[in-house]
């Protein structure tokens, strides 16, 4: 309703203005540009080109226009004389026109359009009269059925809004604003090129193909600009994976220095090479001049739309800077009978072309003689006898085709019309005097023929053409015929020849508009907030790896990421080698003490029945020599592969030695210990102090640490594991899985606890013995034995847990573990059986029988030491000898 309102405002505006006796004729005097081209017929079109570039501030209209205008225009008058001579295409009908000069401005361009519609606007003339009384004739207005234009989306709209109120149907050439497709405001607006929604799709398929994803946009302020920049945004978004780094209009009326602002603003985002442009070709020539005067040459990726295409006006003098550029063009096709047309056309045979003058003076850098204009000193003066594309150059220009069918739509629309409403009749019936819009419309949306270049020619319901486009791209470098080269199409689908493709430079390889270049394997994706295609890239740091490309993952407990961290693998299992420094000293020590050990038992075996054997407890001597035997022998188990039998072994091993050693000793301290106790009361011995008596207390305590065994066989049966735990460090390249038996430091603890409170037991009893006299028995070696293997022990409680948080830590607690028994095994194999041994080999002398005593007479011998030592107290100095039996 606001639009409908709007629509009749500004129609009551126009009757005004007739009616205030402002004519289009005045209007248009106001300008720079007064005139127009009129070609007489039957029936008249319209025709908007902008035969001239948009002035400076205060003029209307610039400098002449030779492409994109006076081509253009020419078009046009080529179609029209293909169709009057065309007997089979509205015969005896001919087809004239009212050519106009929007010079390339909206506003300028819809006080020219005002020519078009004066017919159908009714003056009333009564009271008018001629000086003799008598009404004033008043010549017919000619009257447009059609026009044909714009080139400019702005200009269109501009025009379409008033041509829309008189029903007068619009085809354009070259407006692709997608707002032209919304026939609920431009009911009468048709165009044979595609709308710019096609044109913004096939540009976003160009940047996806080239792998950009970050790119900014330049739009001209316009209908044409900002639409085909909207429309882009919006596939975009659509389509995902492309962001936007800047957006900038180009005002209509830059200030100076303007466009330098734009390619700083542009550099802000360095990143996004790529930059998407939407303008009209004035605007993009400016550009390139910026950008080149900023030294970036070459730093720009321009993708340009059809304003751009392939024309040699913008990039004129600036062709380093475009180089690369790809730009898309509607589907077109050179015609060569225009080629033949325009090449022929000079100052004699073209006098219909009003503007055709200054289009020579330009083409050939020359100056006619007009009168009314000065001669310009500076410039050769024009022969006539000059020749297009012999001493000029000439290329015929883009939509020149699009022109050709635009004219030949509405021929086609009036042909059919004639043929339903006067069929039979020759010439324009009355049915047709006048042309009714809304009619005509409806024939101009059914045409579908093929056009000037072999294509056809029909609209969808929004009155657009089919989206077809050739891609071109300005290459320089490494190549003979530096310009345009067309590198693929887009027909709703993109096909892209990208090894013909050549950037700056003549590199073949495309470069990048991103705004973060992919991540290293082993990286993920850190979005930045907002915006999709800009992230930071962050190691899978740890025992992570790269689950994908935004997320990182814990491997297994069992694995470790790999050197690339893009999955995961298998974390090697080792052991404690036999190679391994780690092993080879316990192993060393073991091997020496077993070899001494032995030696020690055959020893014993071999004078079994000597006084020194004899003396020293034969029965207890063999079990505890066994004992430390088993000791050095648990340093193998503790080195070899774990599996289920060695873990058994060691469970049963790892604390039996111990216990049977410290067992013994504590049954001989203990024995030592009631004999002298008795003594000191009564001269009866004590119970238990036989041979037999002490192997079984011996045998009762070592089968305490049996049965706890073999309880723990039952509840956790032995078996192996790997712990991935223990060797677990920052780094995961050294991380291992450790092989190991099922024994965790508390059950290791729990293992040797026994033997501990034995020996602790047998330290006790050791320093109660202490005051036997040093000839009487074992009770001072093994006091010594007791105290040093308790220093060993002491030592080894830090070191083994001290160590837990170490990467070495199996290695260490072993080898601390082996060598504390290795030394605390050498401690009571040195002082208890290594002097015994050097005496029976060495000193056979003193290995001879001494006279035996009885229990009564150790008692005594007791007694009266511990008298001797009272006196010595007392300051007392006597002296006496005691000789004990060592066969007690």
């Amino acid at each position: 309703q606001l639009f409908d309102s709007c629509s009749v405002s500004l129609k009551c505006m126009l009757l005004l203005m007739l009616f205030l006796g402002l004519s289009p004729e005045t209007w248009a005097q106001q300008g720079t540009q007064p005139h127009s081209i009129k070609i007489e017929g039957d029936i008249t079109l319209g025709g908007l080109f902008p035969v001239h570039s948009r002035g400076p501030a205060g003029v209307p209209c610039g400098e002449i226009k030779r492409e994109k205008g006076i081509h253009r225009m020419e078009a046009m008058l080529y179609a029209l004389d293909q169709i009057n001579s065309d007997p089979d295409l509205l015969p005896n009908i001919t087809l004239g026109a009212r050519i106009l000069d929007t010079c390339s401005r909206d506003t300028y361009a819809l006080e020219q359009s005002l020519t078009f519609v004066q017919a159908l606007i009714q003056k009333d003339n009564s009271d008018v009269r001629c000086s003799n009384g008598e009404p004033p004739i008043i010549p017919k207005p000619e009257r447009v059925v059609g026009v044909i234009g714009a080139s400019g989306s702005s200009v269109s709209i501009m025009v379409a809004n008033v041509l829309r109120l008189f029903a007068i149907p619009q085809i354009s050439y070259a407006s692709t604003a997608p707002e032209l497709s919304d026939k609920s405001r431009y009911e009468f607006f048709s165009r044979v090129v595609p709308p710019d929604s096609y044109q913004a799709q096939a540009m976003v398929d160009i940047v996806k193909a080239m792998g950009w994803n970050y790119v900014s946009t330049l739009a001209s302020e316009g209908n044409y600009g900002e639409s085909g920049v909207d429309a882009f945004l919006q596939i975009s978004r659509e389509a995902g994976g492309l962001c936007i780094a800047q957006s900038i209009k180009i005002p209509r009326e830059p200030k100076p220095g303007g466009f330098d602002k734009i390619i700083k603003r542009l550099m802000e985002t360095s990143n996004a090479r790529g930059v998407i442009i939407f303008a009209n070709e004035d605007d993009i020539r400016r550009v390139l001049e910026a950008a080149k005067r900023a030294n970036l040459t070459g730093h720009f990726l321009f993708v340009g739309s059809d304003s751009w295409g392939a024309k040699s006006s913008p990039i004129l003098d600036q062709e380093d800077v475009a180089e690369g550029a790809v730009t898309i063009l509607p589907k077109r096709a050179s015609i060569d009978g225009f080629d033949n047309y325009f090449t022929s056309r000079s100052l004699e045979n073209n006098r219909r072309n009003i503007w055709f003058a200054e289009y020579w003076e330009d083409d050939f850098k020359c100056k006619l003689t007009r009168a009314g204009i000065k001669y310009d000193l500076g410039r050769r003066k024009c022969t006539g006898e000059e020749r297009i594309a012999q001493e000029s150059q000439y290329e015929q220009e883009g939509k020149v085709q699009f022109v050709i069918d635009a004219v030949y739509v509405m021929a086609h629309a009036l042909h059919s019309m004639h043929l339903d409403l006067c069929p039979g009749s020759m010439g324009v019936c009355e049915k047709m005097d006048p042309v009714e819009g809304s009619k005509l419309l409806q024939y101009i949306r059914s045409v579908n023929f093929n056009g000037s270049a072999g294509t056809g020619v029909m609209f969808n319901e929004n009155g657009d053409a089919p989206g077809r486009y050739d891609i071109f791209q300005f290459q320089l470098s490494n190549t003979t015929n530096p310009g345009y080269r067309c590198i693929g199409q887009w027909t709703n689908y993109l096909r892209l020849n990208a090894e013909e493709m050549q950037w700056s430079g003549g590199d073949s390889a495309v470069p990048d508009s991103v705004c973060s270049f992919p991540c290293e394997l082993g990286e993920r994706k850190k979005m930045v907030k907002g915006v999709p295609c800009c992230w930071h890239c962050e190691l899978c740091d740890g025992y992570q790896y790269q689950l994908d490309e935004l997320n990182c993952d814990m491997c297994p407990f069992d694995m470790r990421p790999m050197p690339n961290r893009t999955g995961c693998r298998s974390t090697p299992i080792i052991k404690l080698e036999w190679s391994s420094p780690w092993a080879i000293i316990p192993v060393f020590l073991a091997v020496l003490g077993i070899l001494a050990t032995s030696g020690c038992i055959i020893t014993f075996i071999r004078f079994n029945n000597s006084p020194i054997v004899r003396a020293s407890g034969r029965e207890l001597s063999y079990v505890l020599l066994t004992g430390i035997f088993l000791i050095y022998l648990i340093t193998f188990l503790m080195i070899a592969e774990p599996s289920a039998p060695v873990c058994a072994f060691r469970r049963l091993l790892l604390g039996l030695g111990m216990c049977i050693t410290y067992s013994a000793m504590l049954t001989k301290t203990n024995r030592i210990y009631r004999i002298f106790e008795q003594g000191k009361k009564a001269v009866t011995p004590p119970p238990f102090i036989s041979p037999a008596s002490q192997l079984i207390i011996t045998f009762i305590l070592i089968g305490v640490q049996l049965l706890g065994v073999f309880i723990w066989f039952g509840v956790v049966p032995p078996h192996t594991i790997i712990d991935y735990e223990e060797q677990h460090p920052p780094n995961p390249e050294f991380a291992r899985g450790v092989l190991k038996c099922d024994m965790s430091d508390l059950a290791l603890v729990l293992c040797l606890s026994y033997s501990i409170v034995l020996m602790v037991t047998c330290t006790v009893y050791a320093i109660k013995s202490r005051g036997v006299p040093e000839t009487f028995n074992e009770a001072k070696p093994i006091g010594f034995t007791m105290y040093t293997t308790c220093i060993v022990w002491l030592a080894f409680v830090p070191i083994f847990f001290g160590t837990a948080q170490s990467t070495e830590k199996m290695f260490i607690q072993t080898t601390t573990l082996t060598v504390s028994m290795s030394l605390s095994a050498t401690v009571s194999l040195g002082m208890l059986y290594i002097p015994k041994v050097y005496v029976i080999i060495f000193l056979p002398e003193q290995n001879v029988q001494k006279r035996k005593r009885s229990f009564k007479a150790v008692a005594s011998a007791v007694t009266t030491q511990l008298s001797q030592k009272e006196d010595k107290q007392n300051g007392e100095s006597k002296s006496s000898a005691i000789v004990p039996d060592r066969s007690q």
